[in-house]
């Protein structure tokens, strides 16, 4: 086995264990992410707002989009398929 095959294994291992983790953690947890999710987008637009270069805007704006992905990402694998169900009845409940 090469050195590319052995760190592909070593990647998709260490992606399994990351992913089982988060998923141990709390749906309470998993809102938490998500609510830390609608700030980033939030403020990787509003920094566009900030009397700084283009290059520097376009820094913080990849840095807090990818946050905001990532926070995505993770708090929708610690809900889960149920919680995500959970949540959404929620906000039906909370609309009507």
């Amino acid at each position: 086995m090469n050195w590319w095959q052995k760190t592909k294994q070593n990647s998709r291992q260490a992606f399994a264990r990351m992913k089982k983790w988060l998923q141990s953690l709390s749906f309470r947890t998993g809102v938490i992410v998500l609510l830390c999710c609608i700030l980033f987008y939030i403020l990787s637009f509003a920094q566009m707002l900030l009397p700084i270069s283009v290059e520097a805007k376009s820094v913080w704006w990849t840095v807090l989009f990818g946050m905001a992905k990532t926070c995505q990402y993770g708090g929708l694998t610690i809900l889960g398929v149920e919680g995500y169900q959970r949540v959404k009845n929620w906000v039906k409940r909370k609309r009507g």
